[in-house]
C-alpha cells in the first residue's frame, strides 16, 4: 500500500511543474486514479506522457505497492 502523498511525491521528483491528484478508489492504497498535468508532456504522444509518469513510479509499481493505475495525463491550458 502506498500514501496519496507520496505517490504525489514521486512524480513531483520527475516531474517538477506537474499538478497531481490522486485517487484511492478501493480505500486499499493499490487501486489508484491519477491526474498529472505538466508542461514536460507538450510534443508528446499520449504514450510517452505516460511512461514518464510509469518511470517516476518505477519502484511503487514493482513492488506492487501499486497494484492498479488509472491514468489521465494532459499539458496545462
Amino acid at each position: 500500500m502506498v500514501q496519496p502523498d507520496q505517490v504525489k511525491q514521486a512524480i513531483r521528483q520527475a516531474l517538477p511543474d506537474a499538478a497531481v491528484e490522486v485517487e484511492d478508489l478501493t480505500g486499499g492504497g493499490d487501486h489508484l486514479q491519477v491526474t498529472v498535468i505538466s508542461g514536460a508532456f507538450a510534443g508528446l504522444s499520449r504514450v510517452k506522457q505516460h511512461q514518464m509518469v510509469y518511470g517516476a513510479l518505477k519502484q511503487e509499481l514493482a513492488s506492487e505497492a501499486i497494484h492498479a493505475l488509472a491514468l489521465q495525463t494532459s499539458t496545462p491550458d
